[in-house]
């Protein structure tokens, strides 16, 4: 811990698109962001990754359980391994799993494994006391993006109005953050939900149709044309009906993939990529007023079909960019959220709150493990 009452924290994040770990460290209070420090990343091999597909949509005790949340804890321990400066980190584990409305929430792997191979105090299970509570338990990056919000308006990155950032992983999700409020729980800071499915239903059409992990750059869905009576089918959903907030599962739309079988395959990916763009133009119209901008964030930004069909589905007013326009690494946002969230559940701060999971009040969630005394 700085003098100043910051602490070095390493988030780690693998998420819904099971392509790898995100590592990166931030020094923080649990409040405000003092510096960003390094990151890195490590791929799932192509085994890994079919390992983990295997996975999904299974509870605890589920035959595959085990083995995934085994390999979650090593691949994410030779990462936090080059990481010596870390005093603490943060661990979201595998999601294989969620259903908050029903059996709850799962994410594989056992952060208390992971601090007695670390030697390190590790933070996870972030989600579960959020649906103990009547909350949906994602997303959980919110609080995060106020606070990054805060930090990019005190840089002179954005002016002090309302922002929007979505993240499109496996899953899209949106938060609208309002930087001028005293603290993320405020009422009125954060308004967040999941907009819908993003890139995991197009990185599913490349890995059974091309054999790849996604659609790089966007490069076949370029060459496509986006079928508008799948979307508009699509957008019948009744989760774009739900009001906000509300989250998803990664494979919540199982029908998506079946509706592209008779499109060849740059349809198909235009088709899946303009589903994703489609899904937060919905959300758009939820939030409680337009925000000055869209910063992206995540995987799809790197796709130049993703980033055009965003442009031409949201509101004309709402500008579109990649969060680097704010000064922030927009590959690493996730990992630094769990970073300055296990700082949070360190000093007893909410993680989530009524705007950003509707649970019925600001929830504190996680677990801290310590390492084994050595005698």
């Amino acid at each position: 811990m700085t003098a100043d009452g910051t602490i070095r924290a390493l988030g780690m994040m693998s998420g819904t698109s099971l392509d790898g770990v995100d590592a990166a460290m931030i020094e923080t209070d649990g409040s405000r962001i003092a510096d960003f420090g390094r990151s890195a990343y490590r791929a799932y091999s192509g085994n890994e990754s079919a390992m983990l597909h295997a996975a999904l949509g299974q509870w605890p005790g589920g035959p595959d359980v085990a083995e995934a949340a085994e390999l979650s804890v090593a691949a994410h321990a030779a990462l936090a391994e080059t990481f010596p400066e870390a005093e603490l980190v943060g661990y979201h584990g595998q999601t294989l799993a969620h259903d908050p409305q029903g059996r709850g929430t799962h994410q594989a792997g056992d952060g208390a494994a992971l601090a007695r191979r670390l030697g390190r105090p590790v933070v996870w299970d972030f989600r579960s006391e959020d649906v103990r509570q009547g909350g949906e338990g994602a997303p959980l990056a919110p609080f995060f993006h106020w606070a990054c919000a805060e930090w990019a308006v005190g840089q002179g990155f954005l002016p002090p109005e309302p922002v929007a950032f979505l993240n499109l992983g496996g899953v899209g999700n949106l938060t609208w953050v309002d930087p001028a409020a005293s603290a993320p729980e405020a009422p009125g800071a954060c308004i967040a939900f999941d907009t819908g499915p993003a890139n995991a239903p197009l990185n599913d059409l490349m890995r059974v149709r091309r054999g790849s992990l996604r659609d790089e750059g966007g490069a076949l869905a370029l060459q496509g044309q986006a079928d508008e009576g799948v979307l508009a089918r699509y957008l019948t959903h009744p989760h774009f009906a739900r009001p906000v907030p509300k989250s998803l599962d990664r494979d919540a739309f199982p029908g998506l993939l079946a509706e592209v079988a008779a499109l060849d395959d740059a349809d198909a990916a235009a088709t899946l990529t303009h589903a994703a763009a489609a899904a937060v133009a919905a959300g758009i119209a939820l939030l409680p007023a337009l925000p000055a901008r869209v910063l992206v964030c995540g995987g799809g930004r790197h796709n130049r079909a993703m980033m055009a069909a965003l442009a031409h589905r949201l509101p004309v007013p709402v500008p579109v960019a990649a969060v680097e326009e704010a000064g922030l690494d927009g590959d690493m946002l996730e990992a630094q959220a769990f970073g300055w969230l296990a700082v949070r559940v360190l000093r007893g701060l909410p993680t989530s709150g009524p705007g950003t999971t509707g649970a019925p009040g600001p929830v504190c969630g996680g677990r801290i493990s310590y390492p084994r005394l050595r005698l």
